[in-house]
C-alpha cells in the first residue's frame, strides 16, 4: 500500500516479491543493504521504465503485518512522505485507493497523485496497479512471507515496484528518491506493526 513521490504513492499504499524467487536470475543495476535493515535492489527496463525492489525481516506474523498494511485510511499516519491516503468507492466493489506523496526535489516541492486498485491475497500478497495519477505507470506488489527456521516469528516484507515517471521528471532522480523513502518507509510499517501488537 501503498507511495511518496515515489514510493509513498504506492504503498503505499501502497506493494515485493519477499523477494521471492521471481527475482532470482535478475540483472540488477544495483544492490543495497541500508543501515535500517532494508536491502533495495533496482533493475533498469526498456526507456525510463525500472524496476525496483525492496524487502526486509519483521519480527510479527505475516497476519499482523498484513493488518498494517490493510489499513488504507490510516497509512499517511505513519507512512514518512504520504500525505494522503483514503479508500475511493470501487465501480466493481474492489478496493481503490486515492493516495498523495509529497517530496522535495531540487529545493521545489512536488506532489504525486495516484489512484490504485488493491488486489488482496490474504495474506501473502497484495497487488495494486494504476488506474490514474501523476505517473505514466506505476504496479506492484507487497509480499509477506514467513522465515523458515527463524526462531521465533519473522514475515519477510516484500516491494516490487514497476514504475515509469512523468516525462518532465529525470528517471534518475525519481529512482534515487524512491529508493531512499523505501528505506524509510519499510522501517516505518515494522515500528508501526511493534506498537500496534507490541514489541
Amino acid at each position: 500500500m501503498t507511495a511518496n513521490v515515489s514510493d509513498t504513492t504506492h504503498l503505499d499504499a501502497s506493494s515485493l516479491g519477499a523477494v521471492d524467487s521471481s527475482v532470482a536470475g535478475l540483472d540488477l543495476g544495483l544492490d543495497i543493504n541500508t543501515p535500517a535493515g532494508v536491502t533495495i535492489q533496482t533493475e533498469k527496463l526498456e526507456g525510463q521504465q525500472r524496476r525496483i525492489l525492496a524487502f526486509t525481516d519483521i519480527p510479527f506474523t505475516a497476519e499482523q503485518v498484513w493488518q498494517v498494511l490493510t489499513d488504507y485510511d490510516n497509512l499517511s499516519s505513519f507512512i514518512p512522505n504520504l500525505s494522503l491516503s483514503q479508500r475511493l468507492s470501487h465501480p466493481e466493489g474492489g478496493i481503490r485507493l486515492e493516495q498523495i506523496g509529497s517530496q522535495c526535489f531540487l529545493n521545489i516541492k512536488f506532489c504525486a497523485r495516484v489512484v490504485l486498485d488493491m488486489v488482496e491475497a490474504f495474506p501473502k500478497e497484495l497487488r495494486f496497479s494504476m488506474v490514474e495519477g501523476d505517473f505514466r505507470q506505476f504496479e506492484g506488489r507487497w509480499t509477506l512471507e514467513p522465515v523458515v527456521d527463524a526462531q521465533r516469528e519473522i514475515v519477510r516484507l516484500g516491494y516490487d515496484l514497476v514504475i515509469r515517471p512523468p516525462r518532465a521528471m529525470p528517471v534518475a532522480l525519481i529512482e534515487r528518491h524512491i529508493r531512499h523513502d523505501l528505506t524509510r518507509n519499510l522501517k516505518a510499517i515494522s515500528d508501526r506493526t511493534a506498537a500496534v501488537f507490541g514489541a
